[in-house]
């Protein structure tokens, strides 16, 4: 890669990595729901309007909007708001590259080597000793909801595979338009219309930066610019850059909000990451034969962007 696409790489990762902090400040001014609406509302409008029509069927629009902003984004904003550390999010949430490579194994039938499996198997000990760590700190109730956000995860990523969209700003964006009402009715029905709108009556220029970054730069610029690079270079060059996301969450997370890292916690990211690492860019056997003989090409590696 050039080195200004190198730098590229590298800022979105940090963007990512940082809005696990965003999140956490966003939490003390929105419920978890409102502001996982707020922030599919603010990131499809205007740009829904700009990006053109969608570029893949309504169905994996619809599938996508479902798995990754509905459930993934919801049980990432509950879990957090649970108590669930920022930094310790952003590692735990890696997993779903274990959940991703299960479900295609399933749904695309892409048969895990030995390497991927060796890194399936790292990764789940990571989130193993993440686990521990966590029990030890507080209620494992966040942790848990942070896990099924890995999972519905993995589902989107199997739903995007199948979709293979040529323009991922522009699936992105329509996909943002499919969470947005769902969103906002769990909020008025789990969370209180009385929550919502003391939140909404209490929005200061705090709030307003929250929205903006979550949903213009990590979602609008960050999946815009993932997405010119992986048109540019093959994914198995851009995907090692999403491993740094963990980084920049659990550090910005020490520095910003004050988070201890503990001993265990730097296992589990060494593990996580490393497994993750080897989950991701290991290359399917059976999926790629399948795809050759097929005549179409073989699926990239996961290339997942982070939150």
């Amino acid at each position: 890669m050039r080195p200004v696409h190198t730098a590229l790489a590298v800022l979105v990762a940090a963007v990512w990595g940082f809005n696990f902090v965003v999140i956490e400040i966003g939490l003390g001014h929105f419920p978890p729901l409102l502001l996982s609406a707020l922030r599919f509302l603010v990131a499809a409008l205007p740009a829904v309007f700009f990006v053109g029509r969608p570029k893949v069927a309504w169905k994996w629009i619809l599938g996508v909007g479902a798995a990754l902003g509905i459930a993934k984004f919801g049980l990432l904003f509950t879990g957090m708001a649970a108590g669930m550390p920022a930094g310790l999010s952003s590692l735990v949430l890696q997993i779903q590259a274990v959940f991703t490579a299960v479900l295609a194994a399933v749904v695309l039938r892409e048969r895990p080597g030995p390497v991927r499996l060796l890194g399936m198997a790292v990764a789940l000990a990571g989130i193993g000793v993440a686990a521990v760590d966590r029990g030890v700190a507080g209620p494992a109730t966040g942790f848990v909801l942070v896990v099924a956000a890995a999972a519905c995860w993995g589902v989107s990523n199997v739903l995007t595979r199948k979709a293979a969209p040529p323009d991922a700003l522009n699936f992105m964006v329509w996909v943002c338009t499919v969470p947005v009402i769902p969103l906002f009715a769990l909020s008025l029905l789990l969370e209180g219309p009385d929550r919502d709108l003391a939140a909404l009556r209490a929005l200061d220029w705090s709030g307003v930066a929250v929205i903006g970054y979550v949903a213009w730069v990590s979602t609008v610029f960050g999946f815009g610019a993932w997405g010119y690079l992986l048109r540019r270079y093959p994914a198995s060059s851009v995907a090692p850059f999403s491993l740094l996301v963990p980084v920049f969450g659990m550090s910005s997370a020490a520095l910003v909000l004050g988070e201890g890292i503990s001993g265990p916690r730097w296992l589990a990211a060494v593990l996580l990451v490393g497994g993750v690492g080897l989950t991701s860019l290991a290359p399917a056997r059976a999926g790629r034969r399948a795809a050759v003989s097929a005549g179409r090409p073989p699926a990239a590696p996961a290339a997942s962007p982070a939150p």
